[in-house]
Order: C-alpha cells, then sequence, then structure tokens
C-alpha cells in the first residue's frame, strides 16, 4: 500500500477494526518513511454467480427467476416464505461452492432435489416443467424417484 503523503511502501498497521456491518475491514496505517498516519478499508471481492445457458451464453444468475419457479410448484402447498427463501438461499450457496458458473440444467436438478424433501407434489409440479413431461410414463418415473429418495431418507 502506497503512503497517500510521500508515495513509499514502506508502512505497518497500527490498529484494524471492523467496519460497514461486519462486511469491511478499516485499517490505520503508518508510513515508516514519513510517519504519516492513513486508513485504508478492506473488502471480500464478491465473486459473480453465473449461469451457462443452453445456446453457450452466460449471464448473471438471476435470485428470482429461481424464486418464482419454485413458487409456481408451491403454489397452494402449505409451505412457508422462510422455507421457500431457504431453499433458494441453499441452492445459490451450492452453486458458489460449484465455482459460481453453472449450466441452466443443473440448477433445475439442484432445486428439483431441494425440493423432494419439501413437499413431493410440489418437486412432481418443477419436474414436470424443468424436465419437459410429455406423458404420464414421466410422471410415473418421477413418483417413482421421489418414493425412492423417500424411502433413503425413512427406510423405516
Amino acid at each position: 500500500m502506497r503512503c497517500p503523503s510521500c508515495t513509499a511502501l514502506d508502512n505497518r498497521v497500527v490498529d484494524s477494526r471492523s467496519a460497514d456491518d461486519n462486511t469491511t475491514i478499516r485499517r490505520r496505517r503508518l508510513c515508516e518513511h514519513c510517519g504519516s498516519r492513513f486508513t485504508t478499508f478492506e473488502r471480500v471481492e464478491e465473486q459473480p454467480l453465473l449461469v451457462i445457458k443452453r445456446d453457450g451464453r452466460r449471464e448473471p444468475l438471476d435470485r428470482t427467476k429461481i424464486e418464482v419457479g419454485v413458487r409456481s410448484a408451491c403454489k397452494g402447498r402449505k409451505i412457508d416464505e422462510e422455507a421457500i427463501s431457504g431453499l433458494v438461499g441453499s441452492v445459490e450457496d451450492d452453486i458458489r461452492l460449484r465455482g459460481g458458473e453453472v449450466e441452466s440444467a443443473q440448477i433445475g436438478a439442484l432445486v428439483l432435489e431441494a425440493l423432494r424433501p419439501l413437499d413431493g407434489v410440489a418437486a412432481v409440479r418443477f419436474a414436470s416443467v424443468y424436465k419437459g413431461f410429455e406423458s404420464a410414463e414421466d410422471f410415473e418415473r418421477e413418483l417413482q424417484l421421489l418414493d425412492e429418495a423417500h424411502n433413503e431418507r425413512d427406510p423405516g
């Protein structure tokens, strides 16, 4: 860090504390060359989350698109707002853990995986749109997957 008074690089931190609701670190520095004190602020640079569309385009993740899809699947079901927000947040966290760049199809799979234990009907509704069901057999296959997932969680 260059001293704003003399432009020397030789300085040390004399005090650090949190600022801006713990999103920033405020550091007081002392220039070893001229003795001037100055303040710097340090923030984490957020990695943008990107969606790779089917045609190869990349665009920023729009959390509201996920939320709208989940809300549509949950319409008329007894699922509270906290559960929906938590599900969307966990999908967003999974995307971040995967490196911040994910194919749109993977987002649908993550949502479906999170919906299954929350509400089976909502999961089947979501799957019907996400997977593009065209026949009763598609629904039967999804119900079988849902039943298998339920048996794995609750073997009794």
